[in-house]
């Protein structure tokens, strides 16, 4: 499972289109919003998490359609699936999606200091911004791995898979955005919307693991 992981995400890393595409739209999206809403500088500071989250959500999702397409058009899907007769197939998919989270959200992640800086944050709103996107993006993948094993079969899937997987996220950024913005608001304690993100990670990565394992054995019958 080591090897897969690695594998996975030595491919991610040697596409430089896979790799530059998520962080220059994650930064487009930051620049743009001034020109949207307004040069204020309070007023991007009170939207400025929930713009990192967004911005994060849309150029995650970016790659999320080469998630197993890559796998099913050279065969190493099929080959997958067998092995998951073996092994779990679930687990399977569950190390591909770090992999894939490794390789297309932590560029984001890192770059999210530079885009909280566009929006006029301080460190400490900063901070927990990271933190939050840490938590809770993995989330992001494994709910976007059971549209990605959906639209396998089909040319241009990209559209399909915002589809199936954005009313899912909704909760994720809900929460996202209060633990980024717990500092100011004091509505909500930091670390409990912190621990809401990472159970949402947790449950969906064991629970769209196992769904998408089952879609894909499926759709390969």
């Amino acid at each position: 499972m080591k090897a897969l992981f690695w594998r996975d995400l030595k491919l991610i890393l040697a596409s430089q289109t896979s790799l530059l595409t998520g962080p220059l739209f994650f930064i487009a999206i930051i620049i743009i919003t001034p020109f949207t809403l307004g040069t204020d500088p309070n007023t991007l500071t009170r939207i400025g998490p929930g713009v990192l989250w967004l911005s994060a959500l849309l150029a995650g999702l970016l790659n999320l359609n080469k998630l197993f397409q890559t796998d099913c058009d050279d065969g190493n899907l099929d080959q997958l699936i067998l092995c998951g007769q073996r092994k779990s197939l679930t687990f399977i998919v569950f190390i591909k999606c770090l992999a894939h989270w490794a390789g297309t959200m932590l560029p984001l992640i890192f770059v999210t200091p530079i885009a909280a800086f566009m929006l006029h944050l301080d460190t400490l709103i900063t901070f927990t911004t990271i933190l939050t996107l840490v938590c809770g993006t993995p989330a992001f993948i494994f709910i976007g791995a059971i549209g990605a094993a959906l639209a396998t079969s089909l040319s241009h899937n990209t559209m399909l898979i915002f589809i199936i997987i954005l009313p899912w996220t909704i909760p994720i950024i809900i929460f996202g955005v209060t633990a980024a913005t717990a500092p100011i608001t004091s509505k909500v304690s930091f670390l409990t919307a912190l621990a809401f993100l990472f159970a949402f990670s947790l449950f969906f990565g064991l629970f769209s693991s196992f769904v998408t394992a089952i879609t894909l054995k499926y759709l390969s019958e």
